[in-house]
């Protein structure tokens, strides 16, 4: 074979293989918000369990109100030392405030921060999370200005963003004074329209994309909220904190199927300038209006997702707990009902929740509400006293 024609070969194998290779876009990076106002001992298992998953966290440190004026989240600076991530200070200053003093909110946040830093904390950056509407975006855009001269210039300086400054003229300006942006695309809308639009949040994504050139982050939700109406009909959001107050509650949960499909399309096909994803919050045990960590971090991990729900029978001298496992990483509704196979039973009851409709060899537990376990957890569904359970014959019907 000929010098020439060997190198023809050589080159249309190298040609061959580099149109063979597959070019993964660059993985965007995931962060945490932490937004619980008072630190309890279920937070050092949420950030030891979460650390694989999430790169940053962004801690609420303080809040401003228009009546109860400054309240600082309870941290444990223990714990944030320990975890040894990245750590961005969130000032929340609350949209319904008429008007920010200039002068006390910079010395409100100068102050936070100076008792961080006394408490071994090392900050990697400031957020302030301020919902102002359009018209009062020159001033808030002064008051950045301001803070940003104020701070070192060594500390980044960012802000959670609203899809509704997308019309104002403003924006463009706003954005240049800050080194990178939030843009939450959760809870924007009248509440009554739902938490989320996957679709919408795309558009939004992609419209931000094409006025900022610097670095910017989407908030994504893992969480869910109540609607309670009020006097007037209008709704009522209950999150975290339970609102004292009569009435049925639409329940609105954001769902870990959709927003797995959305974080896989921007890793895929991410907008201009898009930095990573931020979701809130930081769930923990207990949390009953968010996702498990287990099913945030199957997200963030791009995991398929599934429940899967099964029969948990504990017998001691023929009493019976009936429980139900959800052994996928996806966590579930409660099932609608279970059907238990049984022989000779002189008792049986359903626990809170369900009810039972009893027959000689047949035990039914009919959902009668809603709720949910979470992935890798467990529900107790009722007890029995029976000869015998056939587990083999028993059904979750979901």
């Amino acid at each position: 074979m000929s010098l020439f024609i060997r190198l023809s070969v050589m080159l249309a194998a190298v040609l061959l293989l580099n149109g063979c290779e597959h070019h993964d876009a660059p993985p965007l990076d995931q962060q945490l918000y932490v937004w619980q106002r008072q630190w309890i001992p279920a937070h050092e298992a949420a950030l030891r369990d979460s650390r694989a998953d999430f790169s940053t966290l962004r801690v609420l440190a303080l809040q401003a109100f228009p009546q109860e004026g400054w309240r600082r989240a309870r941290i444990d600076p223990g714990l944030l030392k320990h975890d040894g991530r990245p750590l961005i200070a969130v000032i929340r200053l609350d949209g319904q405030l008429k008007a920010l003093d200039q002068d006390d909110v910079i010395t409100q946040i100068q102050q936070v921060l100076a008792d961080w830093q006394s408490q071994g904390l090392t900050l990697a950056g400031v957020e302030i999370d301020h919902d102002a509407g359009n018209a009062r975006l020159p001033a808030y855009r002064a008051f950045l200005s301001q803070l940003r001269a104020a701070l070192p210039a060594s500390l980044p300086l960012s802000i959670t963003a609203l899809p509704a400054w997308l019309d104002s003229a403003e924006l463009p300006a706003l954005l240049a004074t800050v080194d990178s942006s939030v843009l939450q695309v959760h809870a924007v809308s009248d509440p009554r329209r739902g938490l989320f639009n996957a679709d919408q949040a795309k558009q939004w994504a992609k419209a931000w994309s094409r006025i900022t050139a610097k670095p910017f982050y989407l908030a994504l939700p893992a969480y869910g909220v109540a609607l309670l109406p009020d006097a007037g009909g209008a709704p009522v959001v209950e999150s975290e904190v339970a609102i004292e107050r009569g009435g049925k509650r639409r329940e609105l949960l954001a769902d870990p199927l959709q927003l797995s499909t959305l974080a896989t399309e921007l890793r895929q096909d991410p907008p201009a300038h898009l930095a990573g994803l931020i979701w809130f919050r930081l769930p923990l045990a207990g949390d009953r209006r968010a996702w498990s960590l287990t099913t945030l971090g199957a997200v963030a991990r791009a995991e398929a997702l599934n429940s899967r729900l099964s029969l948990k029978l504990s017998a001691e001298n023929g009493l019976y707990d009936i429980a139900i496992n959800n052994q996928g990483n996806l966590d579930s509704d409660w099932p609608e009902r279970l059907t238990l196979a049984v022989q000779g039973c002189d008792g049986a009851d359903a626990l809170a929740g369900y009810a039972l409709q009893q027959s000689p060899d047949l035990l039914t537990f009919t959902r009668l509400r809603a709720g949910r376990i979470p992935a890798g957890g467990q529900r107790a569904i009722g007890w029995a006293r029976c000869a015998t359970i056939d587990q083999g014959g028993s059904n979750v019907h979901p």
